[in-house]
């Protein structure tokens, strides 16, 4: 079953007073782009967490985004520099006697100086129950984003399926119609040229010749059988369980250069109608091919 590139996951893990909670967003990349958001307290963890999603997705862009709630334990994530604290209160009381100012120093003067505050470091301990919930929510989020990926996967496989078997049908159509073409396109150029020139002047062989290369260069029964050859690779790449949107693109590209090839040879304005409509229909697929893992 193809995967979409596109989708979303969400996964939650807990404890301690600890919540950890990782959202997956993918979209379509020629390749696999993986942005992370993570909180300070596990940013040594990068790599590791890339790894680990690399298991899941093979193709794609990824944003990541980890985020940490401790509220639950009671303890803020910022704390102050005592030094600091006490260096200020100095540097006002100084300052207060030397503009004889009688007020004492309040903890609204200090609070005006924002460095005062700072991070709270984390021990270990905390360090390493963070990464392990992270672990969990990210292989809850990567299984609902598969899950999405697939389901949509199933739809462009169904849609790009019809899409083909339309190309198919238009293909047999053209067949039928250019069934005996090459016997018959051969006999009207023999009797036109036979008009407009001399018989006695013109070595019948060599006439017979070149009408028959002519016609050859307008037969398309190659470029149909390819075609067909092609789609039925095209079917075999939809059903198989590996990311085959690389190979899916290669195939449409393929398509594309027969049929452009099958209209130019054609040269037959009904012939081109159906052309025509086998390109609207692999046009699109070549679209939906873009979203595929």
């Amino acid at each position: 079953m193809i995967t979409s590139m596109t989708g979303f996951g969400r996964g939650e893990a807990s404890s301690d007073n600890i919540s950890v909670t990782v959202e997956l967003k993918t979209v379509n990349s020629r390749y696999l782009d993986i942005s992370l958001r993570l909180p300070q307290l596990i940013q040594e963890k990068e790599l590791e967490l890339k790894e680990r999603l690399q298991q899941h997705i093979q193709r794609g862009k990824i944003n990541a985004s980890v985020r940490v709630d401790k509220a639950d334990t009671g303890r803020p994530d910022i704390t102050f520099n005592k030094n600091l604290v006490r260096g200020y209160k100095m540097m006002l009381n100084d300052l207060r006697d030397a503009a004889n100012i009688e007020k004492p120093i309040s903890l609204g003067d200090l609070m005006q100086f924002n460095d005062i505050f700072e991070s709270r470091e984390e021990d270990d301990e905390t360090r390493q129950i963070v990464w392990e919930l992270t672990r969990s929510a990210t292989e809850k989020a990567a299984g609902a984003l598969t899950g999405m990926r697939r389901q949509e996967g199933s739809q462009l496989k169904e849609d790009l399926l019809q899409r083909v078997d339309h190309i198919e049908e238009m293909l047999n159509i053209i067949r039928e119609k250019t069934n005996g073409r090459a016997k018959k396109t051969k006999e009207e150029l023999l009797e036109r040229i036979n008009d407009l020139i001399d018989n006695d002047k013109i070595d019948d062989d060599r006439l017979e010749m070149e009408v028959a290369v002519l016609v050859d260069k307008m037969d398309i029964t190659e470029e149909i059988v390819r075609t067909q050859s092609h789609l039925k690779f095209f079917r075999e790449a939809v059903e198989n369980e590996n990311a085959v949107g690389r190979r899916l693109n290669f195939l449409s590209q393929e398509i594309n250069r027969e049929i452009n090839t099958i209209g130019s040879k054609a040269n037959d304005s009904e012939i081109s109608q159906y052309v025509v409509q086998a390109k609207e229909s692999l046009e699109q697929i070549r679209e939906q091919v873009q979203n595929v893992e």
